[in-house]
Formats: C-alpha cells, sequence, structure tokens
C-alpha cells in the first residue's frame, strides 16, 4: 500500500506528524511526505521537531501570496507528483487551502482520499475565512473522514455523507503534544525561564484571526489589560503574530505594562510546555482549544463563533467573543472562583486520548485492504 500525506502550514505538520511516524513504522506500507510550504518558516521547524524529512518539497510560498497563487501552486506541484507516484491513497488534514488544492488534485487523478479532522463547522461559511469552504469542498472530495469527535461526525451524516465512511478517532493534536511536552522543559528565552509559574497565576494569551483585528482585537487586549491591572498574583505571556496590525494594536493597549510580557512568536515546542506551564489560556485560535483540554487547562476563547463546540459543551472552554464586558466577566471569573477553575481544569477533554494516528492508519488498512 503507497500512501502519500500532503500537508503546508504549521498547525497541518503538527497534526499530520503523528501520522506519518505510525505510516514508517509501519514495514508493508509504502510512505511518501510531499509538502506544499504554504507557510515556509513555520512548516520547517515544525519538520525539524518531528525529525521528518519530505520526499518532495513545493516550496510555493511567496511573499504577498494570495489564496489563488496557494491553490494553482499546490495544483501544478501535485499533478507532477501524483502522475510520479500513484498512490493508493492520499492523506490530508484539516482546512487550509493546501487541503483543498491536494483534495482536487487527488480527485483529477481519481485517487482516493483520506481527511484527517473532518467534519468541523463553524455554519458560516465566511467565518473563519477560507477554511469553513476548504474544509466543506474537502468532504465532498473525500472517500474517508477521520472526524476528531461525535459531534464532527454526526455534522458529514447530517450533510449526507456514508455513514460507513466516517470515522470517530480523536484528533492526532493530542498524539503530537505527548510527544512535545516535558515537565523538565527549558526554554532559550530568558524572560520564560524567569517567570514564577509556581506562585504566579500566569495567563497565555494568543490573538490573530482575521476576523478580530481592528476594533474586536483592541477589546480583547483591553478587557485583559484591566483584569491583569487588579491582581497582583496575575501575569500575561502574549507570543505575538508576525502581522503588523496585531503588533500596532498590542503596542497602543499593553504599552508599559510590566505584567503583561509580549514575546516574538514560539516554535511548537517551546509554546506546547508554555501552555503546559500556564494557569489558563485565553485564545482565538482553533488548535489552542483542543491542546490545552488535555493539560488541564481551562480556555477563554474569543470568537465570535467555534467550529469546536465540543470543548464549551464539555466544559473546557468557555467562548466570549470579542465583547469587552464578557471577557472581562469571565476571566475575573477564573480567577476570583476556585471551584469553578477546578471544573474546567479537570473536565475530559472530548478531543481524543493520543492514539488518533493509529486508529487512523489501522482503518486505512482494513478499507484499502478490502
Amino acid at each position: 500500500m503507497k500512501v502519500i500525506c500532503v500537508f503546508g502550514t504549521r498547525p497541518e505538520a503538527i497534526k499530520m506528524a503523528p501520522i506519518v511516524k505510525e505510516l514508517k513504522r509501519r514495514e508493508h506500507i509504502d510512505t511518501v511526505v510531499a509538502v506544499t510550504a504554504q507557510h515556509r518558516e513555520m512548516l520547517d521547524q515544525v519538520l525539524k521537531i518531528f525529525d521528518i524529512e519530505p520526499d518532495y518539497d513545493m516550496n510555493i510560498f511567496k511573499s504577498g501570496q494570495s489564496l489563488t497563487d496557494i491553490t494553482v501552486g499546490a495544483l501544478k506541484g501535485l499533478e507532477e507528483i501524483l502522475n510520479e507516484e500513484k498512490p493508493d491513497v492520499l492523506l490530508i488534514q484539516g482546512d487550509t487551502t493546501t487541503v483543498f488544492a491536494s483534495a482536487v488534485a487527488a480527485f483529477y487523478r481519481q485517487i482516493k482520499i483520506g481527511h484527517v479532522e473532518a467534519g468541523l463547522r463553524s455554519d458560516n461559511l465566511y467565518s473563519p475565512y477560507p477554511e469553513e469552504a476548504n474544509r466543506r469542498l474537502t468532504s465532498v472530495l473525500a472517500n474517508f473522514h477521520f472526524a476528531p469527535t461525535k459531534s464532527n461526525r454526526d455534522n458529514l451524516i447530517r450533510e449526507g455523507y456514508d455513514e460507513s465512511k466516517v470515522y470517530i478517532t480523536g484528533n492526532t493534536v493530542i498524539d503530537a503534544l505527548k510527544y512535545a511536552v516535558s515537565q523538565n522543559y527549558e526554554f532559550e528565552e530568558d524572560i520564560l525561564n524567569k517567570i514564577d509559574y509556581q506562585n504566579k497565576r500566569v495567563v497565555l494569551l494568543t490573538s490573530h484571526r482575521r476576523e478580530n483585528i481592528g476594533k474586536p482585537m483592541e477589546q480583547i487586549f483591553s478587557a485583559v489589560r484591566d483584569v491583569v491591572e487588579e491582581y497582583d498574583d496575575v501575569e500575561v505571556v502574549f507570543p505575538i503574530h508576525l502581522n503588523p496590525k496585531v503588533r500596532e494594536i498590542a503596542k497602543k493597549v499593553f504599552e508599559g505594562k510590566d505584567k503583561i510580557h509580549i514575546i516574538e512568536p514560539l516554535d511548537y515546542l517551546p509554546f506546547s510546555n508554555l501552555m503546559n506551564k500556564v494557569h489558563l489560556v485565553i485564545t482565538d485560535s482553533g488548535g489552542i482549544q483542543e491542546e490545552a483540554p488535555a493539560l488541564g487547562k481551562p480556555v477563554i476563547v474569543v470568537r465570535e463563533e467555534t467550529e469546536r463546540m465540543e470543548g464549551v459543551l464539555a466544559n473546557t472552554a468557555v467562548l466570549v467573543g470579542s465583547d469587552y464586558d464578557k471577557l472581562y466577566k469571565h476571566f475575573k471569573e477564573l480567577l476570583d472562583d476556585e471551584n469553578k477553575y477546578k471544573e474546567m481544569a479537570h473536565a475530559i477533554n472530548p478531543y481524543g486520548d493520543g492514539h488518533a494516528a493509529t486508529k487512523i492508519i489501522d482503518i486505512l488498512e482494513k478499507e484499502l485492504g478490502n
């Protein structure tokens, strides 16, 4: 059996790494890894951490690239690779433009498609953009749907997909996290080593989504700043996104605030270990909503809607949007109400047990063997 794994961004690489590792453990499977490098530098960081050497690197990244550039570059690059390799199945993960373009390329060659992390839905085609459209379009073309949760599976069944081809596997991000986190981890950044995680309640903040940039992000940052100023033992670490608009808003709101530590973006390994040390997380990221609960960290989600409602329903996360008052209220509640904090910290993570990659490859072997 020949399997080709295709990915192009840091989040995809993190979630595909456990699958690549599991495939390579099985000697009877011929594993090919192809990267589009939709994100160049951040992708390379993850490849190095997990010691993955791509067989093909399309290197499509270019400064100022549009969605059209990414789609066309990935389609053209994969056409040549698929013609050369003729795999039995193509594996893709998530909802990036690389994922959508890869599914189209495989469909044109009538190659079977396995979609990892299938069935996520926000039910708003333009939020998140373009991810919601990418994952819906990919589902149409996929032969095997690997849904992290029952809710994701139910979404696909409701949309009319063959129930026998939709599988609940858990999320491979939990597999990757088990590989990455170490209790004795030492950071390269001095500021992170100097923070007193034992006696301070340290909060991890991340915010970068397009829909939050502008007034919504200013409200998020203002609420965080105002709550931190009320507590002597609360500090914030904010690995800031490279987007100049995000940096401009952060400077406006956080300048001169000594307890809010703005640092440069972190690689996956230090970021995962930082998340393991903090008290709670405030984020608009999708993946962090899955990862933080695996480490027992309550999550405040600063988005208007999320395709990961399982965490909200399981009480590992609370969805507050970008409204100043809502964030201020819930942030303070988790600092003041110890029972509420413990309820969220000890809630069962709905995103799996860390064995998703093994389940996915077992399913593929059975399906393709038949």
